[in-house]
Parts: structure tokens; C-alpha cells; sequence
């Protein structure tokens, strides 16, 4: 009887500790730098990219006006073309997934923006543009506009 009560007490408490790892009962893998850069490695796009910092990308992408503040965007890396090319990857950390979620939305939008620049300035832009890969996850958005989003995707899955 001990030991049936033992076990049925081990039992609980290691339901409970695993349970408590995880963040509203779903634990949302998030991207990693590792993965942009692997990307940005894989030879998907069709020329070098520049690196710049997150303050570039929170004024690019209009985070202020997605209702966050600067202190929420914690890390992330940016590369953008030069400007041959409407090609960049970025990935944003922020400090929640409701800020991972707000900064998506702006994302998508300054997206719709590019779209609509350059339809008559770069032409031949516009089917990156409109297959970008964009997504988020957990506390993170990844954005990447290259000639090619099945190897973005395909880098994603390795």
C-alpha cells in the first residue's frame, strides 16, 4: 500500500512539474537566430544583404504605430538589399507573444506598403513581395523576401 501510494504521489508531482512548464497550457517553439542565419547562408538570395541594426527595423516596419514600445522589440537581427533588390530577413524578438502578434500585424502591413511602392518602380519585385514568408512564433516574427520562399521554407522544416 506504501508503495502504490508512493508511486500515485511521484506520479502527481511530476504531472504538476511538467505542467508548469509550459505557458497557458502550449508551449510555442519560437525562431532562433540560428535559423536566420542558416538562412541567410543557404544561398536563397540573389545577392548579398546588408546588415543593419533593430533600430532600423522598428522604424521600417512602424512598430511605434502597432501600439509597442521600443524596450518590447529585446533582439533580433536585420539584412536588407542595398536597394538593387526589395530582398531582406528579418527576425524580430519581442518581449511576449502579444507583441510578437502586434509586430506581425505591422509587418504585414509595411508588406502591403512594398507591394504597392514598387509595382511601377521594380516590377519584377512584386512575386517575391507577394511570397514573402512571414510568420511568427511564440515571442518571435520572422520575415524573409527572397527569390525563393520553398527554400526559405525548406531551411525552416532542417
Amino acid at each position: 500500500m506504501k508503495k502504490l501510494f508512493a508511486a500515485l504521489l511521484a506520479g502527481v508531482v511530476l504531472a504538476g512539474a511538467l505542467t508548469g512548464c509550459q505557458s497557458g497550457g502550449k508551449e510555442t517553439a519560437a525562431y532562433t537566430k540560428e535559423q536566420a542565419q542558416a538562412i541567410l547562408d543557404g544561398g536563397i538570395f540573389s545577392e548579398s544583404l546588408e546588415p543593419l541594426d533593430c533600430d532600423v527595423a522598428w522604424a521600417l516596419f512602424s512598430l511605434e504605430d502597432a501600439g509597442l514600445t521600443r524596450e518590447q522589440l529585446t533582439d533580433g537581427v536585420y539584412y536588407r538589399s542595398a536597394g538593387a533588390t526589395c530582398e531582406e530577413l528579418a527576425l524580430l524578438i519581442l518581449d511576449g507573444e502579444e507583441a510578437a502578434q502586434k509586430a506581425k500585424g505591422a509587418v504585414e502591413q509595411y508588406l502591403a506598403g512594398q507591394i504597392e511602392s514598387n509595382r511601377d518602380y521594380r516590377p519584377a519585385e512584386i512575386p517575391k513581395l507577394e511570397s514573402a514568408v512571414l510568420k511568427q512564433s511564440g515571442n518571435t516574427v520572422l520575415l524573409v523576401v527572397s527569390p525563393d520562399s520553398g527554400a526559405v521554407e525548406k531551411a525552416l522544416e532542417a
